[in-house]
């Protein structure tokens, strides 16, 4: 295979992703030539990269000449053997197998020996797109994300059958072009699919389980852990009927994994038509296209007699009594709760209920506070009640808690709380992909953090809050439930036992 560099483009396909590509490769300085099935679609495309190009010079991102330069590299092509010179040709058609295979047959009847064949499939495997193929080893998956001028990274994947050269010819592109590649072994979801799924699947579990409401488990998600979006936004901006399928694909791919299995909820909305923005009713409904959230609910005007906080875990004791001081209460100081405090518990990974049933608490008293990320850290706190706290005292925490002005969220009994689980789960999974070898621990957190908008890679979101606490958040995650989902991988149990970076490859 030539190490050429590459010059000449084809794009087969000028839908959202088509045109995003070859807008960013001629920017670059590639000449693109550009073919669809449908002409009139190709003559669509070099208007819309026409009329983007002005857009950009009238901002000030690109000069005019270099805007006419750029759409003067782009050629419309009226059959596939226009793209005979192509140095690579890049497909971006539709998410079909077979439709992939014979375009591949047909490709290599007409482009030069040396020339790549790229599929931008977000879902397929590229060994299966590969499978016919004369010349398998210049097949090679090349997965942009929507939409490409904005979404700076690209998952370079190798088929079992691809010639490492070619992926390496593919690195150096994208970097010509502005984008961060990854590289990645041909496995389901790639990294960002693959990854993507503790953010969503986790956080239909909670809401399924009946813990909390939609908009609390966003609120949550945004405000407690720092992410942009929360997992019932995000599937409402991508549409359930581009999310739910990929659940299902990614679960049956990895023959029934527990770690991705999906929802109910989804696939009852789904049938329902409920898909999101794009049909103005998701987990929010869009009047006028603008998204109405559910106001939230008063802060009680209550406060406890008293307040007592559980020892049992001493990370969690120390930052609740220093935020106690900090909004002016004296925390009762003996190994017992009086009779007439509330009593504070700071469980990982557990519920309230197991953490009062431990201790031998008075449930009708006892109140849980997430202390998985600092205080000072957040924006929002998360409270847990029991199935027998008193509502006088869950509107004395809530009133406490609530008293600096900082948003409090109260969700029912759950193991591991919402942030707990949605975060750990995220992390375990990227933990498996790493000890999977399906990419590195750098390219998985560059993917992520890009691809996804995560406030930092996985990993490394780890490794801030600490392996050792998301591991026992895990563990008491498997051990209460059951469920297979939350065992923790091996390469996250054994860097937090050696103190090491979730980072950390093995020599």
């Amino acid at each position: 295979m030539s190490n050429s560099t590459i010059q000449t483009l084809g794009i087969v396909g000028t839908g959202a992703m088509g045109r995003g590509i070859a807008q960013i490769a001629a920017q670059a300085g590639l000449t693109v030539n550009l073919f669809d099935t449908n002409a009139q679609a190709v003559a669509a495309a070099r208007q819309y990269l026409q009329d983007t190009f002005t857009k950009l010079a009238e901002k000030g991102k690109m000069s005019a000449a270099d805007g006419e330069a750029a759409l003067a590299r782009v050629k419309a092509c009226a059959a596939l053997e226009d793209l005979t010179a192509c140095d690579m040709v890049l497909e971006a058609i539709v998410e079909r197998l077979d439709v992939k295979r014979d375009l591949v047959a047909k490709l290599e009847a007409v482009v030069r020996e040396d020339a790549v064949i790229a599929s931008n499939t977000s879902s397929l495997s590229i060994t299966a797109i590969a499978v016919g193929a004369k010349k398998p080893g210049r097949v090679v998956g090349y997965h942009f994300f929507n939409p490409v001028p904005l979404m700076k990274v690209v998952e370079v994947v190798d088929g079992i059958s691809g010639d490492p050269a070619v992926g390496d010819r593919l690195m150096e592109l994208s970097r010509r072009m502005g984008h961060t590649p990854v590289r990645c072994k041909d496995m389901p979801g790639f990294i960002v699919n693959h990854a993507g799924r503790g953010m969503n699947i986790e956080g239909l579990k909670v809401a399924q389980e009946g813990v909390a409401e939609f908009v609390d488990i966003d609120n949550i998600m945004r405000e407690q852990a720092g992410f942009r979006m929360g997992p019932f936004e995000l599937m409402d901006l991508t549409g359930l009927d581009v999310s739910h399928p990929v659940m299902e694909s990614i679960y049956n791919q990895f023959y029934q994994e527990p770690r991705y299995r999906p929802s109910p909820i989804t696939s009852l909305r789904s049938v329902g038509g409920l898909l999101g923005r794009k049909t103005g009713a998701g987990f929010y409904a869009y009047p006028n296209g603008q998204k109405q959230v559910p106001a939230a609910a008063p802060v009680p005007d209550a406060r406890p007699a008293s307040v007592w906080v559980s020892r049992a875990n001493a990370r969690g004791h120390a930052m609740t009594v220093k935020l106690l001081t900090a909004l002016g209460v004296t925390v009762e100081a003996g190994n017992q709760p009086p009779a007439d405090a509330l009593i504070v518990v700071t469980p990982l990974g557990l519920d309230a209920t197991s953490a009062a049933l431990e201790e031998g608490l008075d449930a009708t008293r006892v109140v849980a506070i997430d202390t998985l990320m600092p205080f000072e850290a957040t924006k929002r706190r998360t409270l847990m009640t029991t199935p027998a706290t008193s509502a006088a005292a869950r509107d004395a925490a809530h009133g406490l808690f609530a008293s600096d002005g900082v948003p409090v969220t109260v969700i029912r009994d759950s193991a591991g709380f919402v942030a707990q689980r949605v975060i750990s789960c995220i992390v375990n999974i990227a933990s498996d992909i790493a000890q999977q070898r399906i990419a590195t621990p750098t390219d998985i957190d560059l993917a992520v953090h890009l691809g996804l908008g995560y406030p930092k890679g996985p990993l490394a979101l780890g490794d801030t809050i600490g392996a050792d606490l998301i591991l026992e958040v895990l563990r008491n995650l498997n051990r209460l439930t059951g469920d297979m989902r939350y065992r923790p991988s091996p390469w996250l149990w054994r860097r937090a036992g050696l103190g090491l970076s979730l980072l950390t490859e093995e020599a």
